[in-house]
């Protein structure tokens, strides 16, 4: 029998799915799960240090920005020239007109074609609005898409190359959502937002020039209502993004405490607290229909408060504009004044975009500063400069005087010391949170010693790139974890260079030669299509066919039953052979046959030795080996 026999075990605690998990959920190792909790951010930053990095996004295709700047200038333009257009046709065209009748005079030709010369001039600037909608439409999508592509390229890299002492603290909920959620958030206020701003100044600068140009004292008029007119409704955006953040947050509260439950409705009705957790929920129901309402009033003010003043401008000009055309001599002509109500009661469009705009920036600020700060995040384990990417490791591992803390000053490790030899196999044992784990973390350096050296064949590990260390550790996790995907996919997921013939050798040495003939069968999400004892087989697939130096098993087998794991030994055991094997158990009779075992007790080992120089000292681990006998035997 080799050490690698019946590897079963009890299911740890806290089981894990896939690598990420294991490492962010080292069991009371690793940092309290109230680190994973949501961060919130207040979004009360300034606002243009913000916009000014997030649009350097849109810039970084500069041909496309442009484009697109362009188009929303020519319908800004084009929406400021219909007036123009109905201003010369009253004056030329109607009005002339309008006096021949009054007098009996002869029409003028120039009314008479009038018509048909400023209805052209009205068709030819509408084509051209098109072409500019159109254009603004299109690259509006693709500045979107663009921001997207970028953001998400950069923090996928970027988690990519994190430690893993950063998963201990960021929730996988809040990483899902920063590459979603937020970035659809930031991606479109920098394309449909970017396009309302821009449109709404140019619409703005473009109206008040024209008014300025043929009525500087009426123009003066409707500039007064716009500073009122902005402030009212900034003011009324900002409660409407304030009750609208606070009933997303209840909502949040509602959605978490009706599916915990759910969940726990057993409870509840074992307990006799369904009363109080319905009175509970109630409550929560009655706190978001209050931020609800609020949220539904001041959307239901805001537009006919806006259209209001807007047509308190108009009535200005109407009023004001009317007495200049009526006096003698007239101060404005009828055109001018027509324009003037144009302008008045359209301008109020854009301030409306202004204000969305502003909003729509205050309510991504939040979003924007979730992405920077991934974005921004510094990994605490890189290569060293001139680190070595060449060595070939044996396997020899040393610990000296190592000091380790997750959390400072409460270390879990203290002046540890181990020397493992090359090619031999040594088990792990101890209770859990007694730094088991923690040593194979510091083995395959997702974390590194606070204090003292760890040593690779003699060599400061550290001097080594990661990615050779890494190509040379092999770890086994407790739950395998499978990518969606081919079984071939799945085994040369961390060799791609390997050959067909070395595929086929390492599922003969493991006995896997049943997927021989199934290399290209789906495993489904996460392995959903294969047994537990399949999705393992193919995770010992995937790490021998590295041929590391060490192996690192964790309860690799613990998650299938014993029958699915007798038949899977004698892979098992030419998986350990000839290298450095590591083995973490709680069920010491599959670890008898280990060269060493150590048992960890509160950072330091406290008993080494084989199983039966151990068992001979009749100490913790007897003690441990002999229990487990008897109750297994009941």
């Amino acid at each position: 029998m080799s050490c690698s026999e019946n590897l079963t075990s009890e299911p740890k605690q806290n089981s894990i799915e896939g690598f990420l998990r294991y490492i962010a959920l080292s069991s009371s190792e690793s940092l309290t799960m109230s680190q994973l909790e949501e961060k919130e951010f207040s979004g009360k930053g300034a606002l243009w240090p913000f916009l000014k990095r997030i649009f350097e996004y849109s810039f970084r295709r500069k041909k496309i920005t442009l484009i697109f700047l362009a188009s929303i200038i020519l319908v800004a333009i084009t929406d400021a020239i219909f007036p123009i257009i109905w201003l010369y046709f009253l004056d030329y065209g109607v009005v002339p007109y309008v006096e021949a009748l009054g007098t009996g005079a002869e029409i003028p030709a120039s009314s008479m074609a009038g018509a048909k010369k400023y209805g052209m001039f009205y068709l030819l600037n509408g084509l051209v609005q098109v072409i500019g909608v159109f254009g603004f439409i299109k690259m509006a999508g693709y500045v979107q898409e663009h921001v997207v592509f970028d953001l998400r390229k950069e923090m996928f890299a970027k988690l990519q190359g994190l430690s893993f002492s950063y998963y201990d603290k960021a929730a996988t909920g809040w990483l899902l959502s920063r590459i979603t959620s937020d970035t659809g958030r930031v991606s479109e206020l920098l394309s449909w937002g970017f396009l309302e701003v821009v449109w709404a100044v140019f619409m703005i600068f473009f109206s008040l020039l024209a008014m300025f140009i043929y009525s500087w004292k009426l123009a003066l008029v409707v500039l007064l209502t716009i500073p009122f007119l902005l402030l009212v409704s900034v003011k009324l955006r900002l409660l409407i993004l304030f009750f609208s953040r606070a009933a997303r947050k209840v909502n949040s509260e509602i959605t978490a405490s009706y599916t915990e439950h759910i969940n726990g409705v057993q409870v509840n009705k074992i307990t006799a607290q369904e009363t109080r957790v319905s009175t509970e929920f109630k409550g929560l129901s009655t706190k978001m229909a209050g931020v609800s309402f609020k949220a539904a009033f001041y959307t239901a003010v805001y537009f006919p408060l806006v259209i209001f003043i807007g047509s308190v401008a108009a009535a200005m000009v109407i009023y004001f504009g009317g007495r200049m055309a009526i006096q003698l001599p007239p101060g404005i002509t009828v055109g001018v004044l027509a324009a003037f109500v144009g302008y008045a009661t359209s301008i109020f469009m854009p301030i409306l975009d202004l204000s969305r705009f502003y909003a729509m920036a205050q309510g991504s600020m939040s979003a924007g500063e979730r992405i920077f700060e991934l974005v921004d995040e510094v990994p605490t384990i890189t290569d060293r400069e001139h680190a070595d990417g060449q060595v070939k490791l044996k396997g020899r591992i040393t610990f000296d005087l190592v000091d380790f803390s997750y959390v400072p000053e409460q270390y879990v490790l203290k002046e540890f010391n181990l020397d493992i030899r090359p090619g031999s196999s040594v088990a792990i044992v101890g209770p859990t949170g007694e730094g088991k784990s923690t040593i194979i973390n510091l083995i395959s350096r997702f974390y590194e010693p606070v204090a003292g050296r760890i040593l690779m064949d003699g060599k400061d590990y550290m001097d080594l790139s990661l990615q050779n260390l890494r190509s040379q550790v092999s770890v086994v996790l407790q739950s395998p974890h499978l990518f969606t995907g081919t079984v071939r996919e799945n085994i040369l997921y961390a060799r791609e260079g390997a050959s067909e013939q070395q595929l086929l050798e390492t599922l003969k040495m493991l006995g896997a030669d049943q997927f021989i003939d199934r290399l290209d069968e789906e495993v489904g999400e996460g392995g959903e299509r294969l047994s537990m004892g399949e999705r393992q087989l193919i995770a010992f697939a995937r790490a021998l066919i590295t041929d590391p130096a060490v192996l690192i098993m964790d309860e690799a087998t613990s998650s299938i039953d014993t029958i699915t794991e007798a038949s899977i030994q004698q892979g098992i055991a030419q998986m350990i052979k000839g290298r450095t094997s590591i083995i973490i158990a709680h069920r010491l009779s599959t670890i008898r046959n280990c060269d060493r075992i150590l048992v960890i007790g509160k950072g330091q080992i406290e008993e080494d030795g084989s199983h039966q120089e151990l068992m001979t000292e009749r100490g913790h681990y007897y003690e441990l080996y002999t229990k487990q006998m008897r109750l297994s035997t009941v």
